[in-house]
């Protein structure tokens, strides 16, 4: 196998170099050595062009390198009067001159930054594509395993008691995150999906005024978001702890494949990865967000890519380092994908949720309704926590303490 590389690598370099051999223009008696550009003045060549045009990577490094080369005078129309510095420009575009502008603020001195056009094909093309065929493919194995498994129901008879599964502040806690979640997902899906749907219908007058509310709600409703997911952190954690009866849950496929019910505390396994899912995916989603807000304060890739490339992780699937010199723009086109691509996996992970709490199984509704859950419903999917309750709620009252003095008999 290493042959075959080293056989391939040997044949590139052998095809550069004719390339190269094609381009030079060597002057008669000239003894240095053959330059690629030569031809071109250290421009670019007709190679640089056609690759570019089929969207492969261009190594850039020779436009970056100062010339030296005096300015040419070019008459009084001249960019710059009667003469145009190249390596000036060339500072401009690859942003290693030290400017100052009269705009005033954060990133105003980046002039040129043509990293905005892979995020733009991206955010176009492959992201909204494959975050439809996850949310598509999800609802569609949603609906084959209902047309096969059916509704859950409670087996056992109805008992009419029933026990406190959550209080008034949880289930609050619960249904903001909720409600919130999936309003920051329609305005999410309106920012993604606006221009390219939206607009052809409606016009850019109407998209504009409809993107600029969504814009605010988006905005906004994220605070309510990170707070109800602190909230719902703080009341669960302690019941969502691994433990030994997860793997018999998880081994048992919950109950949702046989009619097996497996022992389960509160939180059954598949409930603590859900709750991991949401507060691990919906702490990097605020995160992102909150970069988005503050982009000049809040970097966030910029260290990390500096971090794997300490670690050497590029290096490990053969990939050149990370960028870890990023400007405010760069920042914000990663942050987006971020969010976008993280949003898209933690709302295909929901629809699961929301599926079993209503149409997939006999009541788990009522848990965050009422909060009251059939006796029955708690023993036969949660029958370690069933038993607890049970026996707290049957137990015999305290006997009372009165300050009243103990006569002795016969007084």
């Amino acid at each position: 196998m290493l042959r075959i590389v080293g056989f391939m690598q040997v044949m590139c370099l052998l095809l550069f170099a004719s390339l190269a051999q094609a381009q030079n223009v060597r002057p008669p008696g000239a003894d240095a050595p053959l330059d690629i550009r030569a031809g071109t003045g250290g421009a670019q060549t007709l190679q640089d062009i056609l690759a570019r045009q089929k969207g492969l990577t261009i190594n850039n490094d020779f436009r970056k390198t100062p010339t030296d080369l005096p300015s040419p005078d070019v008459g009084a129309l001249g960019t710059r009067g009667g003469a145009s510095d190249a390596d000036l420009w060339r500072g401009v575009r690859f942003d290693t001159v030290d400017m100052r502008t009269q705009v005033n603020g954060p990133a105003t001195d980046v002039l040129v930054q043509d990293t905005g056009m892979w995020w733009l094909e991206v955010r176009r093309g492959p992201l909204p594509r494959y975050g439809l065929y996850l949310l598509g493919g999800t609802l569609a194995v949603l609906a084959l395993f209902f047309l096969i498994r059916g509704r859950i129901r409670i087996e056992g008879p109805i008992t009419g008691r029933t026990l406190l599964r959550f209080t008034g502040i949880e289930r609050f806690a619960h249904w903001l995150l909720a409600a919130s979640f999936i309003l920051l997902g329609l305005t999410g899906l309106f920012s993604l999906f606006g221009r390219k749907v939206l607009i052809p219908t409606f016009g850019h007058d109407s998209f504009a005024s409809a993107a600029a509310v969504t814009k605010w709600l988006h905005d906004s409703v994220s605070w309510a978001f990170m707070l109800a997911l602190i909230l719902i952190f703080v009341f669960w954690v302690i019941h969502n702890l691994p433990d030994r009866t997860d793997l018999n849950w998880l081994a048992k496929g919950g109950g949702l494949v046989g009619s097996a019910h497996p022992p389960a505390k509160k939180f059954n396994a598949g409930q603590k990865l859900i709750f991991w899912s949401v507060v691990i995916f919906g702490t990097s989603i605020s995160v992102s967000g909150l970069s988005l807000l503050f982009p000049f304060e809040l970097h966030l890739f910029a260290p990390t890519f500096a971090l794997l490339n300490d670690w050497g992780v590029a290096g490990w699937f053969g990939q050149a380092p990370f960028p870890a010199d990023l400007t405010p723009q760069e920042e914000m086109a990663y942050a987006q994908l971020w969010h976008a691509i993280l949003a898209f996996v933690l709302t295909a992970i929901i629809f699961g949720h929301i599926y079993i709490g209503t149409l997939g199984m006999e009541g788990a509704f009522d848990a965050m309704g009422s909060g009251e859950v059939e006796e029955e419903w708690a023993r036969e999917h949660h029958s370690i926590w069933a038993a607890e309750e049970i026996a707290r709620r049957d137990a015999p009252a305290a006997p009372r303490h009165t300050n009243a003095p103990v006569l002795p008999k016969g007084a």
